[in-house]
Formats: structure tokens, C-alpha cells, sequence
């Protein structure tokens, strides 16, 4: 029997701001579920992930291990339609105060790509379609002081 490749089907986020971070995710164009008592909220996304945001008070429902921290981690990565859409998202979401993380520049793999913080500092990547004609490979930067 041949051992079958997991699949990413669930992004779960512990927020501490729900409401501000249920806007966030909204301004983004999701739709969003809120269950009944404010602590957990999810959003399935047209390729079939599912994100979740929990309340901290919640999360020992189900993650006995959880620390109590929240923000970091892994970029939450999200397509969009075009280039355009790209700084237009950056402009709106920035625009009503998030955290720009990273302006929208051309990536060297051929994607129009910028990040903002949620409210509790999960990065949000914004990244148009890939163009073959648009890559490149990046220069050489400096080596990091030590």
C-alpha cells in the first residue's frame, strides 16, 4: 500500500482581536461563519482550505500544548486576480491602518507580491498570477553582518 501525500486543507489562527481581525480577513473578501459565542470564526476558501480564528480563551478546547502566543509564523498566502489587484488590496487594507510588512513589488518569479500584518501580526502575502515573461533571477545581496 502506498502512503498517500498529505494535503493542506486548514489555516488556524489564534487571534486576540476577533472583531478586528474578522474585518481584516473581510476587507480581504472573505466570507466569514462566527459561532454563536464570539470564539471561533472560519472562512472556506474557493481552492477548499479552510481558515479558523480562534479566540485564546478558546484554543484549549482544542490544543492542550498551546503557549498563549499569538502573531509570527508562516506567511498566509492569498491570490489574486491580477497585478493591479495586488496594490489595490495593499492600498486598502494599509489604508484602514493594518501594518504594511512588505510593499507591493515585482518578485523575481514573476508575481506582483506584497504583505500586511493582521491585527495580530500573522503576515499576509497578496500575490497576482505568475508570468513567465516577468521573471528574472534576483541580484546578490550583501551577506548579513554578523
Amino acid at each position: 500500500m502506498s502512503r498517500q501525500e498529505p494535503v493542506l486543507d486548514q489555516l488556524n489562527l489564534v487571534v486576540e482581536d476577533m472583531e478586528a481581525t474578522l474585518g481584516f480577513y473581510r476587507a480581504l473578501g472573505l466570507a466569514i461563519r462566527v459561532a454563536p459565542d464570539g470564539q471561533h470564526a472560519s472562512a472556506e476558501l474557493a481552492n477548499g482550505v479552510t481558515l479558523e480564528c480562534d479566540a485564546p480563551s478558546f484554543v484549549a478546547q482544542w490544543d492542550s500544548g498551546w503557549r498563549g502566543t499569538t502573531g509570527g509564523g508562516p506567511v498566509i498566502g492569498f491570490s489574486l486576480p491580477d497585478r493591479d489587484a495586488v496594490d489595490r488590496t495593499f492600498a486598502e487594507l494599509t489604508g484602514a491602518g493594518h501594518r504594511a510588512h512588505q510593499q507591493p513589488y515585482d518578485a523575481f518569479w514573476g508575481a506582483r507580491y506584497a504583505i500586511v500584518d493582521d491585527p495580530d501580526g500573522h503576515p499576509v502575502g497578496l500575490m497576482s498570477p505568475i508570468e513567465d515573461s516577468r521573471k528574472f533571477w534576483p541580484p546578490q545581496r550583501p551577506p548579513h553582518p554578523s
